[in-house]
């Protein structure tokens, strides 16, 4: 059993090996699963993940992809397959099992009076509903920005981008808890 310590650790061995044997001791994946303690005997958890496509790089997320170009101005979009990112619960009903990933998306024209107490709520995940953040489910989806926008994924940087394209691959890997 390889125990990865973030998302973004666990998306590294499971791009290595899809089919290897993981735990998790950190990250948003664990966090939404309710941080589980080992048990004995080991459930395996079947898991999505995300195939993730910007510019023209192809990668493999588990837990979240954010564009933005900065919090308190412009548009911002989370594509969530768990549903915290770090302290935040920023998609209350997502699962990282469910076969689909939340979108959350925040209005360009949202205020900064509005950003700040929706700031504010992200802990505790009732920032939603507001009428300037939008939230839905998919399989897939793609965005064109007109201007660069940086990119996290599983909580790493990953360059600026002006097109996203996200798809689920559902039961991708599995996890051991």
């Amino acid at each position: 059993l390889v125990v990865a310590e973030s998302d973004a650790a666990l998306a590294r061995l499971v791009l290595a090996d899809r089919h290897g044997c993981y735990g998790l001791s950190g990250g948003d994946v664990f966090r939404s699963l309710g941080s589980p303690e080992p048990r004995d005997p080991v459930q395996r958890l079947p898991m999505d993940a995300l195939a993730v496509t910007f510019d023209d790089r192809e990668v493999l997320a588990v837990a979240h992809v954010i564009v933005r170009r900065g919090w308190w101005r412009g548009s911002l979009l989370a594509v969530m397959n768990a549903d915290h990112a770090g302290a935040w619960n920023v998609a209350p009903r997502a699962h990282p099992n469910d076969g689909r990933f939340d979108v959350v998306e925040i209005a360009a024209s949202m205020s900064l009076r509005h950003r700040w107490q929706a700031r504010g709520r992200l802990p505790h995940g009732t920032h939603v509903p507001h009428p300037d953040i939008g939230v839905r489910t998919a399989t897939e989806a793609s965005w064109a920005f007109p201007a660069p926008r940086r990119v996290w994924i599983d909580g790493v940087g990953a360059g600026s981008t002006t097109r996203l394209a996200v798809r689920v691959l559902p039961d991708h890997f599995e996890i051991h808890v």
